[in-house]
């Protein structure tokens, strides 16, 4: 379902040009949390700007996401479990998990008084949620709530597919998706992936119940995954601990630098209108630092151009992130080669470091030649 976001700051404004930003989702905030430390994408997340146009137009083509015909299907299954006022739903419950519901209330704030604007639609959820933990114990499942979170200070609207009022005095995040549940196992990434992406609107939520003055622990630390059984159309029901998720997503959303703050310190001649021309964008995006490693390939639409400009300067990430830590100090490659082969010497500040990678070259040394 679009999104739209609020309008970010002056500066990030003019950076995105006369383009409508994207907004946030909780895809993308997983995507950022997983590199917390790369300034390019909080900046180019928080501008709105679109990252697959910026990376074609940067002429790198990005080569993931969901194919249009899985995106139809796992429509086509959402409409299953939704139909009938989510019977199937309020049945997997009532058999899967031992809820004593035979039927329940449902709410679909997709839009309110035929008004779609988000801000509204969040409003509404905050004051239906507030009404029912205060005590209103009426059975009720709300369909695309709205709920916000504030993102390296940049305030996100996130759609759930669906929020369950309490189950055992507790209320549950619904994700329903299309990849299927075989013999009682679903695709390990494929459910780590969504159970990522459960986790912000858990947190989400505890942070509104907060806002409120509300108990956050009402929100439940599990969520509840709706796929199809085995080979067939037929829901199943399968509830997901989030106590890992929701440690690790708090913890990299408080260490986000903000956003304003790092386009603030771009030059006022920088810009990433991906309509202007494409020499002055990769200027551009070449100020903004990024903190590449190999996993980025898997999330982030501008992987292969920050790959290729690791390859150009040789930055140690390129290699991974252990390569990273184990040569920290040390701005490339070449420049660790140097202090092995020519015998530079090194800065206090990465005196430790050069020890380190001459013993490792050391032993590596004399292993190849006991085996030659």
């Amino acid at each position: 379902m679009p999104s739209h976001s609020s309008e970010p700051p002056d500066r990030l404004a003019q950076l995105r040009g006369a383009r409508p930003p994207l907004a946030y989702t909780a895809r993308k905030i997983t995507a950022l949390t997983a590199n917390p430390a790369c300034a390019r994408r909080s900046v180019l997340d928080a501008s709105g700007v679109d990252k697959t146009a910026l990376a074609r137009r940067l002429g790198h083509e990005p080569r993931f996401g969901q194919s249009p015909f899985a995106i139809a299907r796992e429509e086509a299954f959402k409409a299953t479990v939704r139909w009938g006022s989510y019977a199937e739903l309020i049945r997997l419950l009532r058999e899967d998990l031992g809820v004593p519901v035979d039927e329940a209330k449902l709410q679909d704030l997709g839009e309110v008084g035929g008004i779609t604007s988000l801000e509204v639609r969040e409003r509404e959820t905050r004051g239906v949620i507030e009404r029912i933990a205060a005590g209103d114990e009426e059975r009720l499942i709300l369909q695309s709530p709205v709920l916000t979170v504030e993102v390296a200070g940049r305030l996100a609207y996130l759609e759930p597919d669906a929020l369950t009022h309490r189950i055992d005095g507790r209320f549950h995040v619904v994700a329903i998706r299309s990849f299927p549940v075989i013999d009682g196992q679903a695709d390990p990434t494929a459910v780590a992936r969504t159970a990522k992406q459960a986790s912000v609107y858990v947190l989400a939520l505890r942070r509104a119940f907060a806002a409120a003055g509300l108990d956050p622990e009402q929100i439940a630390d599990t969520f509840l995954l709706v796929c199809p059984k085995d080979f067939s159309n037929r829901p199943c029901l399968s509830g997901i601990d989030l106590r890992q998720e929701l440690a690790a997503l708090d913890f990299q959303l408080n260490r986000l630098r903000r956003a304003e703050d790092l386009a603030r310190a771009l030059p006022a001649t920088a810009t990433l209108d991906i309509d202007r021309d494409p020499a002055v964008l990769h200027e551009s995006v070449e100020q903004l630092p990024a903190s590449y490693v190999p996993d980025c390939l898997s999330f982030c639409e501008m992987a292969h151009h920050c790959r290729d400009e690791a390859d150009a300067h040789g930055y140690p990430a390129r290699l991974g992130s252990t390569v990273r830590n184990a040569l920290a100090g040390i701005d490339s490659t070449s420049t660790a080669l140097a202090y092995l082969d020519s015998g530079l010497p090194p800065g206090a500040e990465n005196a430790e470091t050069v020890e380190l990678l001459i013993a490792a070259d050391r032993l590596f040394r004399l292993r190849t030649e006991e085996t030659a």
